[in-house]
């Protein structure tokens, strides 16, 4: 589909965060970003999240110069080693064992571009969350019930959060993969208008 020339573009694949900006009231299109995203297992995750969110919004906006475009990346940090998405079933198992009993920060870039006229903002968001003691049991019936090979960390906090979480701190929505409340300051920073009031911003 093509994008309205004007109109707000999420440079994203992500379901979770499609619905979540869906929250803001605001209509928009998805435009995937056919860009190589930067792993690097020890990197800088903040480093990361942001040079990825950059460079998904300005690969969309080069392609259509009226639209202001959306680019977001998240990651998990634990121990200053970045956990993106597991490969396979036996690389998410060995997330969820190094996450078992820990706390760690999962860290969202946001971007906003508009070719038009040069417009460029950022913002990076961090959460924390604390995991349970996981056994062998527990890890199975999670990844039994829960897709985890799209998912940075290799879990979901919005699906099943009583198998492997006992809290966290700070943005839910960073958690999921799209903080909405810095989402609608970056957006309204950029002159469009978001209105929580169709859906709320809650989970």
């Amino acid at each position: 589909m093509t994008p309205a020339p004007a109109g707000l573009i999420l440079a994203s694949a992500s379901p979770r965060r499609q619905e979540l900006l869906a929250r803001l009231g605001l209509p928009f299109t998805v435009v995937v970003a056919r860009v190589t995203e930067d792993e690097t297992p020890d990197a800088d995750p903040r480093r990361l999240v942001a040079h990825n969110a950059a460079l998904k919004a300005a690969w969309v906006a080069a392609r259509f110069p009226a639209a202001t475009v959306l680019g977001a990346d998240t990651t998990v940090c634990l121990d200053g080693h970045v956990l993106n998405k597991p490969a396979d079933a036996a690389e998410a198992r060995a997330m969820l064992r190094r996450l078992s009993g820990r706390a760690h920060t999962v860290h969202t870039g946001l971007a906003l571009r508009r070719g038009r006229d040069s417009l460029a903002l950022e913002a990076v968001v961090d959460s924390t969350v604390r995991f349970r003691a996981l056994d062998e049991a527990t890890i199975e019936a999670y990844l039994a019930k829960v897709h985890t090979l799209d998912k940075a960390g290799g879990y979901a906090i919005q699906e099943h959060p009583e198998l492997i979480i006992t809290g966290y701190e700070g943005s839910l929505t960073n958690i999921v993969g799209l903080p909405l409340s810095e989402t609608k300051q970056i957006l309204t920073r950029a002159g469009l208008a978001p209105d929580f009031s169709a859906s709320g911003p809650s989970l």
